[in-house]
């Protein structure tokens, strides 16, 4: 409590009676090419490359890495493995993990061990009760999430997604579908029978205010702080943000996870900075 009191955040400003309870997180940041996609973009959104050390950082800041029970990244499906470009998530995920000492043997990457990362996330879920729910931050497509779902389901454990709560921001990780027989979030929850307990929060992109949301586009500057931290590993974060392909200053996602600690959906830079304070 002396921590929450000093970085201003009461235990009541926690989201969805969040009680340090597990955390699981699937993201996608996909830099290998989906050259069967007709989409626009065969690639995913670089925010998570960005967003996913940050989302780590809050974590860990938390003393929270024993409650992270599940993190899959490069989600896009079907997810081929990185083979003729740098896989950006995986140098993010690996950097926290050394840094914040987090299990590594929580973290998936999807292209690389896609059957294991659906059965782990299945296995997490099926363990959530009313003393024991399981809190979902929902960094990609609904794709991935709908078949450990699914698996769930058909072992006969159901009931457990009722101790299931999913934060998302955005309509685009709700809906999109990479292949004609994917899925949404909207079909997720209806294959748990409304069960899945569901929170949308405001869109984490305020892309035409630098100093509101988690994504100021091309304006770096309101992450000076950040560049320029005293902390080796904090100022870290600010080299994750600078690999974005399109060189923008976004780790939109994070802001799900700011706000199931602190309740608040208006989330920036300046409430990320003293979240952070001095160190980790």
């Amino acid at each position: 409590m002396a921590f929450f009191a000093l970085i201003g955040i009461k235990a009541n400003g926690q989201a969805l009676n969040y009680n340090f309870n597990r955390i699981a997180c699937s993201a996608d940041g996909n830099a290998q090419p989906d050259l069967a996609y007709t989409g626009k973009y065969n690639y995913a959104d670089p925010d998570d490359w960005g967003a996913t050390p940050a989302t780590l950082a809050m974590i860990a800041k938390l003393k929270l890495q024993d409650k992270l029970a599940h993190y899959s990244y490069n989600n896009f499906m079907p997810s081929p493995p990185h083979t003729t470009v740098i896989n950006y998530m995986k140098l993010g995920v690996s950097g926290a993990i050394r840094r914040w000492k987090f299990n590594k043997n929580v973290f998936f990457d999807v292209g690389e061990k896609k059957e294991q990362a659906i059965r782990h996330l299945q296995k997490e879920l099926e363990k959530s009760t009313k003393e024991n729910p399981l809190y979902f931050i929902h960094m990609g497509p609904s794709e991935f999430f709908y078949q450990a779902v699914a698996r769930v389901v058909e072992k006969g454990s159901a009931e457990a997604l009722s101790h299931v709560i999913v934060i998302s921001h955005s309509g685009y990780n709700d809906n999109h579908l990479r292949r004609p027989n994917h899925h949404t979030m909207k079909q997720v929850i209806k294959l748990s029978e409304n069960r899945i307990q569901y929170k949308k929060i405001k869109d984490q992109n305020s892309k035409n205010s630098p100093t509101k949301g988690w994504s100021s586009l091309h304006d770096w500057r309101v992450w000076d702080w950040l560049k320029n931290h005293k902390n080796k590993d904090i100022a870290w974060l600010w080299t994750c943000m600078k690999m974005h392909k399109e060189l923008r200053a976004d780790i939109s996602d994070a802001g799900m996870i700011y706000y199931l600690f602190t309740g608040d959906e208006d989330g920036n830079p300046e409430k990320f900075k003293a979240f952070l304070g001095d160190s980790i």
